[in-house]
């Protein structure tokens, strides 16, 4: 899986983007139980070996303070499985001593989402996603929507990037990966019920823009790197999700950062975005006051983190948990 994979699982707020899926792909999940694999058809995505699950988790945490300001910071994973106890201990403490919660990007509604997506996502009129495939793709293609139990149809009026984006996400949610279970809805819900603020570093047209601008070439990549990744996408988040639990930083960074194959998509999805926040929390350190901060874990490790950046300018970013 290559950066822009990793990215778009656990790096990136993509997890706004998963709400707005087709109507004809939302229709073929509820049939999809009933399909039967035809002849000329490949079977079904086998599901893949059983790890032993995360039911108590320790992930990192850093703190960044002066005299009269500090600020948390917290490396998440957008999606989880149900069981994984990851709130408590210095990370539930410094959330509860916090009056603000900063994400990558705001809380939206459901329709802003959708709005938004639709906007970056969708085709200009008259073109075709399987249109512009060479014979070749389209086989590759088609074949994977049919293991997907989707109508090979279903992404005709979208861009590659999300074709990719929504392919990677349903096998995880038919695994048991929601949203709900991830580690920005469940702080959002204990922060609203706090009556706390809720600010972002970044809006939702600024991060859908990341992928809107990527030339065709690199999301026709994109999107057969993720085809061929499929079989293995769920054993590569559990991998995840094991190193985040552990609080392995490093090995974490490595998982989700690795083949870096694109430098140019490297520095506008990661190091770039990272600089942005270093200067970002270097400003909020100059206003009083306790501030939880919770971004990507694949920001926070490895070369060119967020901690990297404020380390550059005199910052230090203390280990927690």
């Amino acid at each position: 899986m290559t950066i822009l994979n990793r990215l778009a699982l656990a790096a990136a707020a993509i997890a706004s983007l998963f709400a707005p899926l087709p109507l004809a792909a939302r229709q073929a999940q509820t049939q999809a139980q009933h399909n039967q694999a035809l002849p000329n058809q490949p079977a079904p995505l086998a599901p893949p070996a059983e790890a032993a699950p995360v039911t108590k988790a320790h992930p990192a945490l850093w703190k960044v303070a002066d005299s009269d300001t500090t600020i948390y910071l917290f490396g998440t994973i957008h999606l989880l499985p149900q069981g994984v106890d990851w709130f408590s201990g210095p990370l539930a403490d410094a959330f509860a001593s916090s009056s603000e919660l900063v994400t990558e990007i705001p809380e939206y509604s459901d329709t802003e989402t959708a709005m938004a997506v639709m906007k970056h996502a969708m085709l200009p009129p008259g073109q075709s996603l399987r249109a512009g495939m060479a014979p070749r793709e389209k086989v590759k293609f088609n074949a994977a929507m049919r293991r997907l139990g989707l109508p090979e149809s279903a992404f005709d009026r979208f861009r590659p990037w999300y074709a990719a984006v929504v392919m990677t996400t349903l096998p995880l949610q038919r695994q048991g990966y929601d949203l709900q279970n991830g580690v920005e809805a469940q702080l959002g819900a204990r922060n609203a019920a706090l009556n706390h603020p809720r600010t972002g570093l970044e809006t939702l047209e600024y991060q859908l823009g990341l992928f809107d601008t990527l030339s065709p070439k690199v999301q026709k990549r994109y999107l057969s790197e993720v085809i061929d990744s499929l079989p293995s996408v769920d054993k590569e988040v559990r991998n995840m999700i094991a190193a985040w639990a552990k609080g392995d930083a490093a090995g974490l960074a490595d998982l989700l950062n690795a083949e870096q194959d694109d430098p140019a998509m490297l520095k506008a999805l990661l190091y770039d975005r990272n600089k942005a926040w270093a200067q970002w929390i270097k400003a909020r350190l100059g206003k009083p006051g306790t501030v939880f901060i919770a971004v990507g874990a694949g920001h926070l490790g490895g070369k060119g983190s967020v901690q990297d950046e404020l380390a550059k300018a005199g910052i230090a970013a203390a280990r927690v948990q």
